[in-house]
């Protein structure tokens, strides 16, 4: 259960080709899933007046994030006051840090992990492993990708890239369950091969969907109830939480744990919701001896920072932009590569992984605007798509042959007798011929038909129309 590489997110345009052209499995396992999920999601949306649910938890974490400082001073001294410690972490390395010092201390030689995206962005699995700690993903879909070595594939559904013949092969290979053993049959056998590690594992490893400021409360949702025991049955538990998952009061979890389950799987909830405060007292019989809560900055201060980008903190990690997007759904989430894939990735990654290293992802999307009109907390990803995009061109980061086709249009465009010529001379150009070897069309021609001109151009057409 080694760890794993995550690719550039510089080589999108290639990882994506690579997946359309010579994984096709892919795309169709993704599409399926990613459709099912948008269809429980509209269903449940129905159910209840959508709108005015978003208008409300938008504004509830445009609030919290407008007193972050606040809100994160008081959840502390809830958390302290309930018995749990609480760690600040700027980095990546801070929080690491944090289990660097609770192994040592407490000999820890395995750990349970509840599904954490903030834990895969830190690359928690694979620091464990080099303080040799064996680390075990509990989460189904999780589990399965760990077996496979890779990353996940989606906030929600890590393994949704994974055919059904997929898992069972792995399953056979590992677990040594039957080849066409039924979904219930594989959840069993995983399910027997977690229960040993639940009842040895040392530590309890767990992000956080909300922090509720002013009880102290860490709120987890999950299908199915791996988080419940990873939290309660070792003797630490650590809670991985971005500083931007605080809601003012602890009233505001009911609302945002539901539309997160509408948003996200369609459920009015999810099927298990764990509420955390601190370790186990004196007179319980379950529950850790100690609960390490660990707030994560790791660039979420520097996004806050931008004036248009900060709306992308809002995010409740429910992946219904995903779900809906025709680009991500063509490849996948291992194509972005890094953590968050999809809209809200695209639009994380410049933010917290700095402009140059997440430049690229910006664009990929065609800006149909589906992802603002799913988003629980109406982030408005598409306007925050073309403003990474600007940053981009204004840091002279867009392609060099980009940025010359668009100078050389520009120059025509001011010259009307020039940009006549020159679009005549286009519509004589034989594209099939050579416009996969053009800068900037090539790309687009890689996937398409070439363009056919029509008899007569628009400039000729418009003076003809006006004699």
């Amino acid at each position: 259960m080694s760890g794993y590489d995550w690719p550039d997110p510089g080589g999108y345009r290639a990882a994506a080709a690579e997946t359309i052209r010579h994984h096709p499995a892919v795309r169709d396992a993704v599409g399926s899933a990613t459709r099912t999920f948008d269809a429980s999601r509209q269903a449940a949306y129905a159910a209840i007046d959508s709108d005015a649910w978003r208008d409300w938890a938008r504004d509830v974490k445009t609030h919290a994030l407008g007193r972050l400082d606040e809100y994160l001073l008081q959840a502390e001294r809830a958390l302290e006051s309930n018995g749990a410690v609480v760690h600040w972490a700027e980095t990546a390395g801070d929080a690491l840090a944090v289990l660097d010092e609770l192994v040592e201390r407490h000999g820890i030689e395995t750990a349970v992990k509840g599904k954490s995206m903030l834990s895969e962005e830190l690359q928690v699995n694979r620091h464990l492993e080099g303080l040799g700690v064996r680390p075990v993903e509990t989460d189904l879909g999780e589990y399965i990708i760990q077996l496979l070595g890779e990353p996940p594939s989606h906030i929600v559904g890590p393994a949704i890239h994974k055919s059904l013949d997929d898992c069972r092969e792995l399953f056979h290979r590992r677990l040594g369950t039957p080849l066409d053993a039924d979904p219930d049959r594989l959840a069993g056998a995983a399910r027997d091969a977690l229960r040993q590690e639940f009842l040895a594992a040392d530590l309890g490893i767990s992000g956080g969907n909300f922090l509720a400021a002013d009880t102290g409360t860490v709120a987890l949702i999950e299908n199915e109830g791996n988080i419940r025991l990873s939290t309660s049955l070792p003797r630490v538990h650590v809670a991985f939480v971005g500083i931007e998952k605080v809601v003012p009061r602890f009233g505001d979890l009911a609302g945002f744990l539901q539309l997160t389950a509408r948003a996200a799987t369609g459920q009015p909830i999810g099927n298990f919701v764990s509420l955390i405060q601190g370790p186990r007292r004196d007179d319980e019989t379950d529950g850790p001896d100690e609960v390490h809560v660990v707030l994560v900055d790791n660039g979420r201060t520097r996004l806050f920072d931008d004036d248009e980008a900060w709306e992308a903190l809002r995010c409740v990690r429910c992946g219904a932009c995903l779900n809906i997007c025709p680009v991500y759904r063509q490849t996948g989430g291992h194509a972005y590569g890094w953590t968050y894939s999809g809209p809200i990735g695209a639009i994380l990654a410049p933010g917290l992984l700095g402009l140059e290293e997440g430049i690229t992802l910006p664009h990929a999307s065609s800006l149909c605007g589906a992802c603002a009109d799913v988003c629980p907390v109406r982030i408005p990803i598409p306007e925050l798509l073309l403003h990474w995009r600007e940053k981009g061109v204004e840091a002279g980061l867009d392609p060099r042959a980009e940025r010359m086709g668009s100078s050389a249009y520009a120059a025509a465009a001011r010259r009307p007798r020039l940009f006549g010529v020159a679009a005549e001379a286009l519509r004589r150009t034989p594209w099939a011929a050579i416009g996969t070897s053009l800068p900037i069309l090539s790309g687009w021609m890689q996937e398409r038909a070439a363009p056919r001109p029509s008899p007569k151009s628009f400039r000729t057409l418009w003076k003809e129309g006006i004699e």
